[in-house]
């Protein structure tokens, strides 16, 4: 393996939201368009490209590619559920680092609105689909084992939402960027799956994300180092299993990234994590080490993980506001944090932010423990 050091050069997005009136590949152009500009580099000299999504059409991303003015490079279509745009970042990470290829662009892109009216189905031949556990169902049964393990009042949960959704407040590209709820108007939202309420979930939503990903170049003002990105595929799981479902994928992830770097989670200013439902921004904090377990859910209301705390938590929105549209939330996420590692996230900028952590995990194959998490370290240019 060579040991290239290997930035990000450009990101960009689409908004997020409902757009069933467009196409697939639109959503992916916009981001596309963005991260291309934002890079410097014309379509001509990309070698290749990652595209993530997970109920995109057949030969998506080819369709997105030659719609976008690169078609005839390799084009690399991955899926791994909530997870595929950042393993889409993480194979570009490491196409550029060994050499294989120079200039790269990852992409996540997904359309929900036209798939599902609802919640996500599950895979029927699998036992939660069997049983009608839906993703909702799982993450609450992981909730009502939280709070009954560490003796808490469940209210603590939506504690989450209220920040995050006051972040994305702060994001005019967030699903849900309007007056954030209180406490009470989350609490006494609509009943979803027991203790989580309708706006501790995030919504279905339709958008994309790119980055190019490419040789660092150190005095460059604007390229993002990405320091490490780390992989794992779930080992096999039950349900007797004395950790939460995901957590030992997440906490062995995260520990091999520091690992690899030398830092250590109090080194890092700003996250974006995977908080699909409340609960999973708090035990993938317990298990990345911000807090011990038991204590996650005391993050946020105290102040620790909210804009102008030690540690800003999903400063975009998270997928709680910005949304969770599969395939593209990763890249959706790695913007994000290029943008504060850069100092242009305006409103919701993280003061001297250095260091930034991106976590998605995916989950959903019955038997594993998550099909996929990604962690990856950026490091912002000198300023």
């Amino acid at each position: 393996m060579s040991s290239r050091r290997v930035g990000i050069a450009g990101v960009g997005t689409s908004s997020f939201g409902r757009f069933p009136e467009q196409r697939i590949e639109e959503l992916a152009w916009e981001a596309i368009a963005e991260a291309v500009d934002d890079s410097g580099l014309s379509v001509s000299e990309f070698d290749a490209a990652f595209v993530g999504s997970v109920f995109g059409p057949p030969g998506v991303a080819n369709r997105v590619l030659a719609g976008a003015g690169l078609g005839g490079i390799p084009a690399f279509k991955i899926e791994a559920a909530c997870a595929s745009g950042t393993v889409a970042l993480h194979e570009a990470q490491h196409a550029v680092a060994s050499g294989r290829y120079n200039n790269v662009l990852a992409v996540g892109v997904e359309q929900l609105s036209t798939k599902f009216a609802g919640p996500i189905v599950p895979e029927p031949g699998d036992p939660e689909g069997r049983a009608g556990l839906a993703m909702p169902a799982l993450y609450a049964l992981q909730a009502s084992r939280y709070v009954q393990q560490h003796q808490l009042d469940a209210a603590l949960l939506a504690e989450v939402a209220v920040k995050n959704k006051a972040h994305g407040a702060l994001n005019p590209r967030a699903h849900l960027s309007g007056t954030p709820p209180t406490s009470a108007e989350v609490l006494e939202s609509r009943p979803i799956a027991g203790p989580l309420t309708l706006l501790q979930c995030c919504p279905m939503s339709d958008g994309a994300g790119a980055a190019v990903v490419t040789t660092f170049n150190a005095s460059s003002n604007s390229h993002v180092e990405i320091m490490t990105s780390q992989f794992s595929s779930g080992p096999l799981w039950t349900s007797v299993d004395d950790a939460p479902w995901g957590f030992r994928t997440v906490a062995s992830t995260a520990a091999r990234a520091f690992a690899e770097t030398g830092l250590s989670v109090q080194d890092v200013d700003v996250f974006e994590v995977h908080d699909a439902f409340t609960i999973g921004e708090i035990l993938t904090l317990e298990a990345i080490g911000v807090a011990a377990q038991g204590h996650g859910a005391e993050l946020a209301p105290s102040g620790h993980t909210q804009l102008g705390g030690p540690q800003p938590v999903n400063p975009s929105g998270g997928l709680l506001s910005r949304g969770h549209p599969l395939g593209s939330t990763g890249l959706a996420q790695t913007a994000e944090l290029v943008w504060q590692l850069r100092g242009q996230a305006a409103d919701r900028q993280v003061a001297d932010a250095e260091i930034a952590l991106l976590e998605t995990m995916g989950g959903g194959a019955a038997g594993v423990d998550a099909n996929a998490c990604v962690i990856a370290l950026l490091r912002g240019p000198t300023r």
